[in-house]
C-alpha cells in the first residue's frame, strides 16, 4: 500500500523506524510499556509480510496512531481468510479526529486487496470505550465462544489433573491405575500418563498428520504459520507435544503474550489443540493441559485463553469440564461486504 495523505494526516504501512514512537504512545495509553510486544510483531511482519497488516497514521507532530492486525487461515474449521485486529492506538490529543477510522479503512483496503473476508477481534465487556468504537466501526458480536481459566500457580484442579476414567469408572489401560501396587508412593496425576514435552520445529510433520487425520484435510502450511508464531512470535515457549508408544499422539499450541486486545497481565492464548484420532479418549488432551497449567504456574502467567467454534461442541465441553468458563472478553467480526 501507498501512502494515502487527505487533510494533513499520512496513513502509510508501519515501519520499524516508527518503533519508538508507537511505544512511547502505547505506554501513554495502557500506564505500562509494552515494548517487548510490539519488537515481536514488527519484526514477525518483516520476516512474513503476507501474514500481517500494520498501518501507521502520522500528522504534523508526528505518529498520531496505529493499527497491528495478522492473517488467520485456518482458525475455528474456516476455509476463508481472515484478518485478527490486535491493537489499535490514537495519540490522546488527536482522539476525535477521525484517526481510528482511516486507520480501519486502510486495513479494510487491505483485506479486499487480498481477497480477506473479514476482520475480527476481541474486547473486554467493560471497555466501553472500545466498544463503542467497534460499534461505530460495524463490527458485530461473532459467533466463536472466548473461553479462559486462572492458572492460579498450577494448583492442582481434579477434573483437569486426575486420570481420565471410562464410561464404566475405570482408568483408562494407558492411565494409572490408582489400585494397583507401585514401588513410588506419590500420587499420579493425567500428566504423568504420557511423555510431555516442548513442541520442537522437528515436530511439524506428526503435527501435520494428527491434523490431517482430524480435519480430513492437508493444512501443512498452515500449521507451519501456526507452529512459527507458537515458537517465535510468543514472548515464551510453551507448546507442547504428549507421546505414547514413541510417538506423537497429541500437541497445544500456545503462546504467552503482553499486548493482544489491550492485555496488560501475562496471558497464555490457546491457539490449537489437537489428538490422533487413534489415541482419542485416552487422556491425551488432560496430559496437554494439566503440563501446560504446572508450566505456566511456574512462569507465573495468570490465565489461560482460547477460542471456540460455536459448534465444536465436543471441544467446548472438553474445556468446561476441565475448568474453562466464559470470557470477559468478547469476540467482534467485521464483515467485509
Amino acid at each position: 500500500m501507498e501512502a494515502v495523505v487527505k487533510d494533513g494526516i499520512v496513513v502509510r504501512p508501519l515501519a520499524h523506524d516508527d518503533l519508538a514512537a508507537v511505544v512511547a504512545m502505547d505506554t501513554a495509553l495502557e500506564g505500562r510499556s509494552r515494548r517487548v510486544y510490539f519488537e515481536r510483531r514488527l519484526t514477525a511482519a518483516l520476516r512474513e509480510p503476507r501474514l500481517h497488516a500494520q498501518f501507521a497514521a502520522v500528522d504534523a507532530r508526528g505518529l498520531a496512531g496505529y493499527i497491528l492486525a495478522r492473517t488467520l487461515e485456518g482458525e475455528f474449521g474456516r476455509r476463508d481468510l481472515a484478518l485478527r485486529l490486535e491493537t489499535v492506538g490514537v495519540r490522546s490529543d488527536a482522539r476525535g479526529g477521525g484517526i481510528g477510522k482511516r486507520l480501519l479503512d486502510a486495513l479494510l483496503s487491505h483485506a479486499r486487496r487480498h481477497a480477506i473476508a473479514e476482520v475480527r477481534t476481541l474486547a473486554r465487556w467493560n471497555h466501553h470505550a472500545m466498544l463503542r468504537w467497534l460499534d461505530r466501526s460495524e463490527f458485530v458480536p461473532a459467533a466463536e465462544r472466548v473461553l479462559d481459566c486462572p492458572v492460579r500457580g498450577g494448583e492442582y484442579l481434579p477434573q483437569r489433573d486426575d486420570p481420565v476414567r471410562s464410561h464404566q469408572g475405570e482408568v483408562s489401560p494407558l492411565e494409572i491405575d490408582y489400585g494397583a501396587q507401585s514401588r513410588n508412593d506419590f500420587e499420579r496425576f493425567a500428566r504423568d500418563t504420557a511423555e510431555v514435552g516442548a513442541m520442537v520445529p522437528g515436530d511439524l510433520p506428526d503435527i501435520v498428520r494428527i491434523d490431517r487425520a482430524i480435519t480430513g484435510r492437508n493444512r501443512a502450511e498452515y500449521m507451519q504459520h501456526k507452529l512459527a508464531e507458537a515458537m517465535i512470535d510468543s514472548a515464551i515457549r510453551v507448546s507442547l507435544t504428549a507421546r505414547l508408544d514413541r510417538v506423537i499422539a497429541g500437541f497445544l499450541m500456545a503462546r504467552v503474550d503482553l499486548g493482544d486486545f489491550g492485555r496488560t497481565e501475562p496471558v497464555a492464548v490457546l491457539d490449537t489443540i489437537g489428538v490422533d484420532p487413534d489415541y482419542a479418549h485416552q487422556g491425551v488432551g488432560h496430559t496437554l493441559l494439566s503440563q501446560l497449567f504446572v508450566n505456566l504456574g511456574g512462569l507465573r502467567v495468570e490465565r489461560v485463553e482460547t477460542s471456540v467454534a460455536p459448534r465444536d461442541f465436543g471441544l467446548l465441553g472438553f474445556f468446561y469440564d476441565v475448568g474453562f468458563a466464559p470470557s470477559q472478553r468478547l469476540a467482534f467480526v467485521r464483515p467485509l461486504d
